[in-house]
């Protein structure tokens, strides 16, 4: 069972954290046995555990949990003594949790990557490959520096992707609530109006002045349409085959397709150059990385290169015959294996997809922004516009 306490350590730190134990009584003496003063202890409630596991840890703090680590292995401080620093240190529950357990693990004799493979959901598997080959070379807080570094840098262009995404995503969603305020609360005033003068009204006005009419009548379908569409897009995600369709339809999209490719293309080539150059076995590297690219369509190819380098075949073979691999990718991928230097060619080719990422996000926000801006004046304009002309129209017949 799981217990939720809270207390002070005789320095007079205020701590809290989650222990297992098999009673509440053996929970309370192990604390004890620590040299800790309890206050509260109380059995963790299963939904309430849940939430504190699933709780997010930010990027930064990740990174810079990462760094103090291996300064303090790299200081000489024992792992198991630096893991103890740390929980005391980290304000995130989830990660003082698993850092609690994880010491207890260690005093049990447990190597470090095998006590971090018990809390998935704070460490990655691609951290914990890393940690176990660190282990194997001695050379942990190398291993940790270098997966700071990485955490950082897909941190960064994950920046990039959603700040060009930002823009258009504000502005459509301005657009759309704007034009649904006019149809539901504008265009109904001039209603009356068009009617009392019974005079004939272009086509085009007509089918605003209807959509506004249905939406002010049945505003309640389109809320329930949309959240059933949610709830079925969902539900759809779910299936290998669509899941996979939608990401490549993302592929596709006009401008933004060609961000998110790169960034695909980022990741895959930069998780798997860390993986190699810590001799982690390739197939067990291409393995990890089909999880971490973000894109199924990328992820489909791997698994295909993974399976023909199971065969004796070559990584690049699959990959040369799918579009979503660029011939620059191939090649670099063909003269690596060649050579034997893989994690310096996919190194190279991580550097060069990171520097047109960050061209190809500026570029894009400047050519989408005016282009947004034109759209939202189309479409509200086009609303107004469909109201106020024939108005004039209908005046000047009057005259």
């Amino acid at each position: 069972m799981n217990y939720q306490y809270s207390g002070r350590r005789l320095s007079g730190q205020k701590i809290k954290g989650t222990i297992d134990a098999d009673s509440k009584k053996e929970a309370l003496e192990e604390l004890e046995k620590s040299g800790l003063i309890i206050f509260n202890i109380d059995e963790t409630k299963p939904w309430n555990k849940d939430i504190i596991i699933n709780k997010r840890i930010k990027n930064e703090d990740f990174v810079i949990f990462l760094r103090q680590y291996a300064t303090l292995i790299h200081a000489g401080i024992s792992i198991s003594d630096a893991t103890k620093t740390m929980s005391q240190q980290t304000t995130n529950y989830a990660l003082r949790t698993a850092l609690d357990d994880i010491d207890k693990q260690l005093d049990q004799g447990q190597a470090l990557s095998a006590a971090c493979e018990r809390h998935p959901k704070v460490f990655p598997p691609l951290l914990i490959n890393m940690i176990h080959a660190g282990e194997a070379a001695g050379k942990l807080d190398d291993i940790l520096n270098q997966m700071a570094d990485y955490y950082e840098k897909e941190h960064r262009n994950k920046q990039k992707l959603v700040s060009a995404l930002m823009y258009p995503s504000v502005v459509g969603v301005v657009t759309f609530f704007l034009t649904v305020f006019l149809l539901v609360f504008v265009v109904p005033q001039f209603v009356g109006m068009f009617n009392s003068f019974g005079e004939e009204i272009p086509a085009y006005t007509q089918f605003v002045l209807d959509l506004s009419e249905f939406l002010g009548a049945y505003w309640w379908i389109v809320v329930v349409v949309f959240i059933l569409g949610l709830i079925l897009y969902k539900y759809l995600v779910q299936n290998d085959a669509v899941a996979y369709q939608i990401d490549k339809m993302k592929l596709k999209i006009p401008f933004l397709g060609v961000l998110i490719h790169k960034g695909a293309l980022v990741r895959f080539t930069s998780t798997l150059s860390t993986l190699v150059n810590s001799a982690v076995p390739i197939l067990q590297s291409v393995e990890i990385t089909e999880r971490v690219v973000g894109n199924r369509v990328v992820t489909d190819v791997l698994s295909r290169s993974r399976k023909s380098l199971e065969t004796g075949e070559s990584l690049a073979k699959p990959m040369k015959d799918h579009w979503v691999f660029p011939a620059l990718v191939v090649q670099m991928i063909q003269i690596g294996e060649k050579t034997g230097t893989l994690d310096h060619m996919l190194s190279k080719a991580a550097e060069f997809y990171e520097e047109e990422l960050d061209q190809l996000s500026n570029r894009i926000k400047t050519l989408v922004e005016p282009l947004m801006i034109i759209i939202l004046t189309v479409i509200v304009g086009g609303v107004i516009a469909a109201v106020v002309i024939p108005m004039f129209s209908l005046f000047e017949n009057i005259q």
